[in-house]
C-alpha cells in the first residue's frame, strides 16, 4: 500500500471491514502523526473506519521537522492561493489512490483538518466533482472566498469548530465562513469552544465525532 504522500494509517481493529474513511490533514508545521491522535478516541465509535493522515507535500519553511500544505512566509494572497492549488492537486491524487485502494467513493469519505489542514479540506470538499460525506474543520478559514465561489461544484455538509480565544487564526474567520456558506446556499454547522486557543480540545473532538457518526450512519 503506497501513496503519493507519506501517510500514518490506522486501520479498523480486529480486521473489521472498511466501510468508511476519514482523511485527517495536519496544520502548518505539523505532520500526519500529530493529527492522527484524533483517531485514538474516534476509532472506538467508528469500528469500520480507516484513518489516513498524510504528511504535507512540502517541508515547512519555519519548522523543517514538520510539513506544510502551502507556504505562509509571504502574505501575498495570490501567492498563497497559487501554493494552495498545488497542494489541492497533490491531495486529489492522494484521495484518488485511497479510493482505489479501499474501494470507496466520496460519499464514504470524511475530510477533516486542523488550521491549514482545515483550509485545504474546504477547498477539496467543494471543488470535487462529487460530494464527500462531510467536512469537519478545526480552527481554519476559507483561503480565498472568490476562488471557492467560482470553482465550487458541490455542497458537502460541513462542521466548523473554533476556539473563541484562538490567537493564531481568529475565530472571526469561522463567522466569515458561515456567512459565505449561508449566502451560497451551502450546508454549514458551527461550534465555538469557550476559553479555547489554537488547538483541538476534548470538547471539540467529541462534537466532531458525534457529527461524523451521524453522517456515516445515514448512509
Amino acid at each position: 500500500m503506497t501513496f503519493c504522500l507519506n501517510t500514518t494509517i490506522i486501520k479498523p481493529e480486529n480486521d473489521a471491514k472498511i466501510k468508511n474513511a476519514i482523511i485527517l490533514l495536519h496544520g502548518y508545521g505539523g505532520d500526519g502523526k500529530d493529527i492522527s491522535i484524533l483517531s485514538l478516541n474516534w476509532k472506538r465509535h467508528l469500528p469500520n473506519t480507516i484513518f489516513l493522515s498524510p504528511n504535507g507535500h512540502e517541508r515547512c519553511h519555519v519548522n523543517p521537522s514538520g510539513y506544510q500544505w502551502f507556504d505562509l512566509t509571504k502574505e501575498d494572497p495570490k501567492y498563497v492561493l497559487a501554493e494552495a492549488k498545488k497542494a489541492e492537486k497533490k491531495l486529489n491524487q492522494f484521495i484518488d489512490e485511497v479510493k482505489k485502494e479501499f474501494d470507496l467513493e466520496n460519499e464514504k469519505i470524511c475530510l477533516s483538518g486542523f488550521s491549514q489542514g482545515c483550509m485545504m479540506s474546504l477547498n477539496l470538499g467543494f471543488i470535487s466533482d462529487n460530494e464527500y460525506n462531510c467536512i469537519v474543520g478545526f480552527s481554519g478559514k476559507i483561503i480565498d472566498q472568490e476562488y471557492l465561489k467560482k470553482e465550487k461544484k458541490v455542497s458537502t455538509s460541513t462542521l466548523l469548530i473554533h476556539g473563541d480565544s484562538d490567537e493564531i487564526v481568529s475565530p472571526n474567520f469561522m463567522l466569515e465562513a458561515k456567512d459565505f456558506f449561508l449566502r451560497n446556499d451551502l450546508k454549514i454547522d458551527t461550534y465555538l469552544v469557550k476559553n479555547c486557543g489554537h488547538h483541538i480540545p476534548i470538547e471539540a473532538s467529541s462534537i466532531a465525532l458525534n457529527y461524523i457518526s451521524k453522517k456515516f450512519n445515514h448512509l
